[in-house]
């Protein structure tokens, strides 16, 4: 597989899709950071995250005939939104299968959109989905590792690069990759010269590992889910976002979670934006080594932060 597995031409043409059903999230200055950077609020979609924009590209190109039988995904949470909130929007059901140990706000905004919540251990996600799909006939849209998907994420990097000339670096949280590989794909196209790179927590460093080692590398559930950064805690890259992350991404950083508990507490004194620990990382990455990334611009994936979590970050 090469990039030409998702090329610009499929997130332009996602991002037409889109509009008018995501919104066009700021890019904001940051000058209490120290150097030149940018957010890019994603936190401020109407479900808290960039995931809608994925969800609502791969809904929207789905055969209405198939569509009908309702959607399933599985979620650690803000995909799970997201496709609840794409399902609710044209009509049709949907099931999200999450881990049992998922935030609780999470679980409870997915059913507050209208979808069923099915909780399993973190390692019977997918062959639950798996056994619903034979059942129902559903659709299921992959929370990371499916071209439509990549490519609606993708197009926040098209309103960045709208926004902003001559970026640097642009900072982007790294789980499954679907972000970031959409991202890549972008710049990539569009601005060459600008380096993508991805952050995780240290102590869910797989995706560090596959591109340092040419390879897609797995951590054990039992090292991902030590990291507050729930976003992040897929045990390994896609098949699909592995090789678009060699293609596209020019290193993966990361950061502690001390870092990560700062961030988060900063930028809602600083930047009066809430955001949850994986959606904060890439502004962790940035205030952890501000000289070496220039003008940049993070990206700030969500907002959908555990209550318990808010208060640890803002009293550490």
């Amino acid at each position: 597989m090469t990039v030409t597995e998702v090329t610009i031409s499929d997130v332009r043409a996602a991002a037409e899709r889109i509009a008018g059903y995501v919104v066009r999230t700021p890019l904001l200055p940051a000058p209490w950071a120290p150097g030149d950077l940018w957010l890019k609020a994603e936190s401020l979609q109407p479900m808290g995250a960039f995931k809608l924009r994925g969800a609502t590209n791969a809904v929207h190109l789905l055969d209405p005939s198939v569509r009908s039988r309702g959607l399933l995904s599985h979620s650690s949470g803000n995909h799970g939104q997201a496709i609840a909130w794409a399902a609710r929007e044209v009509g049709i059901p949907a099931t999200i299968v999450m881990p049992a140990a998922a935030a609780t706000i999470k679980v409870e905004a997915v059913r507050a959109l209208g979808a069923d919540v099915v909780l399993v251990p973190n390692d019977e996600r997918e062959s639950t989905v798996d056994a619903l799909r034979l059942e129902r006939g559903a659709a299921v849209i992959h929370p990371f590792d499916d071209v439509r998907v990549i490519s609606g994420q993708g197009t926040l990097a098209l309103e960045i690069l709208d926004d902003l000339s001559e970026i640097d670096t642009v900072l982007v949280p790294v789980g499954g990759g679907g972000l970031i590989s959409g991202v890549g794909v972008a710049v990539k196209a569009v601005s060459p010269s600008t380096r993508v790179i991805g952050v995780e927590p240290e102590l869910a460093a797989d995706a560090r590992e596959s591109l340092s080692s040419g390879r897609l590398i797995s951590w054990d559930p039992s090292l991902t889910y030590r990291t507050i950064a729930d976003g992040t805690r897929a045990p390994q890259l896609g098949k699909i976002t592995f090789p678009l992350i060699q293609e596209t991404v020019d290193e993966i950083v990361t950061v502690t979670e001390e870092e990560i508990l700062a961030a988060v507490a900063t930028t809602i004194r600083r930047a009066r934006l809430v955001a949850e620990p994986s959606g904060v990382l890439s502004v962790a990455a940035y205030l952890a080594d501000p000289g070496r990334f220039g003008r940049s611009v993070a990206v700030l994936s969500g907002g959908n932060i555990d209550s318990g979590v808010l208060k640890h970050a803002l009293t550490v």
